[in-house]
């Protein structure tokens, strides 16, 4: 008997999503971060550099397809949290507790991650990568017209 393996389909790539978001929330229990606060501070130490707030909020917004305002919010509770430092200008940047949060939650969720990434070699999961930015794209440009 073959055995085939699926074609990547919206099923498979939305089952992927749910289990991600389930570690996610487990990695972030006791840290009073919602998905969208997390996001939100994780794109900030990605930029790590100041940045007017705006163009945070907009890059997480087009990033997730969230609505401005969401981002928004979860920006202000950032920066109530002590996560996300406000400088002169209007601009934010991550500050030390909020690295330190995400070192922590990256630890937790990292774990979980690395053992399932692990049974994929790295060449596979580049092809994975540019499959999926592909697709992404693609949707995205789709998105834009609609």
């Amino acid at each position: 008997m073959t055995i085939t393996a699926p074609t990547l389909n919206p099923a498979i790539i939305g089952q992927a999503e749910k289990h991600h978001a389930a570690i996610l929330t487990r990695a972030l229990a006791g840290t009073t971060l919602d998905e969208r606060q997390w996001i939100t501070l994780n794109q900030a130490l990605a930029e790590d550099v100041a940045v007017p707030r705006t163009a945070h909020i907009a890059r997480v917004a087009a990033m997730t397809r969230w609505e401005i305002a969401d981002v928004e919010q979860a920006s202000a509770a950032l920066i109530e949290k002590g996560l996300l430092a406000t400088l002169p200008g209007d601009e934010v940047r991550i500050d030390d507790t909020g690295r330190e949060l995400v070192a922590r939650v990256r630890a937790v969720s990292g774990k979980i991650l690395g053992a399932a990434y692990g049974v994929v070699s790295a060449a596979e999961l580049q092809i994975a990568a540019r499959v999926l930015t592909a697709i992404t794209a693609r949707m995205s440009e789709e998105l834009a017209h609609a």
